[in-house]
């Protein structure tokens, strides 16, 4: 007898819940349905970079050699020096055109009086001729001696300053401002003409010579930017100076970035980066995520 009084309450229990939630979702009302939008598409620039890496090189390179052979007496910069243009280098010796110049002083001197005779003679040869003291032949010789007597004067000037020359060539001079990176003179060392001595970074000024893939060159050209990772993780914004005419056999391009002045003129040094390519436009919904990517 219990149980079937069992079944009907829990069939009332069941009834009750069930009115009691329909009740409740007729208040609420029907769920809402989906909407949909339509938006414009938005006009963006993209942004991309390129990939590079390389080493830090000289802008241009120097090469200090001297014009005249000697024995070094003095070496007057070492590695690492920074020069300025025309500041002294290196000074040969200087004793056997010292003893040269004082011969062609002296045969200058020879000739200057020999001249002075010279002109003497023929103005009174002509002072003669004139009055028929002297013949034309006589005549004609002297004024011969005073054209000779030029000659003579101005061959030996001109090896005076010849001799002139290589001494201010015993002293080798830096041919631009810069910073010395490489050294053969040697105290003591006997030279020839010609010799290397010193090389320097010009302006101490390095660059950034990046490699590339090819398949970027059309779109990297002079002026852009670039932001490279110095060393103790300091960065430098860069430029693009040139793009290389040449490909090498890894179709490799090498880009040459100009720095800032402010950076330190350390050759040698493996860096990367990343080269800023033009922006380009692109349509997409603004709900979308940007456009970028790195070469």
């Amino acid at each position: 007898m219990k149980k079937p009084l069992i079944t009907v309450a829990l069939v009332l229990v069941a009834a009750a819940l069930l009115s009691v939630f329909l009740s409740s979702m007729m208040e609420e009302g029907p769920a809402p349905a989906l909407s949909i939008s339509l938006a414009a598409p938005t006009q963006r620039d993209c942004s991309e970079t390129v990939q590079a890496s390389g080493w830090l090189k000289p802008w241009q390179e120097a090469i200090v050699a001297s014009e005249t052979s000697g024995h070094i007496t003095e070496v007057l910069v070492d590695l690492g020096s920074v020069v300025t243009k025309g500041q002294a280098l290196v000074r040969l010796s200087q004793d056997s055109v010292l003893t040269d110049i004082r011969k062609h002083e002296a045969a200058v001197a020879t000739a200057r009086a020999n001249l002075a005779k010279a002109k003497a003679d023929a103005e009174r040869a002509r002072q003669f001729r004139a009055t028929g003291g002297l013949s034309d032949g006589k005549v004609g010789e002297y004024l011969e001696d005073e054209q000779i007597a030029m000659a003579n004067l101005g061959s030996e000037e001109a090896a005076l300053a010849g001799e002139r020359v290589k001494l201010a060539q015993t002293t080798i001079n830096s041919i631009d401002d810069g910073i010395i990176t490489a050294r053969s003179a040697e105290l003591g060392a006997t030279i020839s003409a010609g010799a290397e001595l010193f090389r320097l970074v010009r302006q101490q000024r390095v660059e950034w010579q990046a490699e590339v893939p090819v398949r970027y060159l059309s779109r990297i050209s002079e002026g852009l930017s670039v932001d490279i990772d110095g060393p103790d993780d300091h960065a430098i914004q860069g430029k693009v100076r040139l793009v290389g005419p040449s490909v090498n056999a890894d179709t490799q391009a090498i880009v040459y970035v100009a720095l800032p002045p402010d950076v330190p003129p350390r050759t040698g040094v493996y860096l990367t980066g990343h080269i800023k390519l033009p922006t380009t436009p692109d349509s997409s919904s603004p709900r979308f995520q940007p456009c970028s990517g790195t070469g």
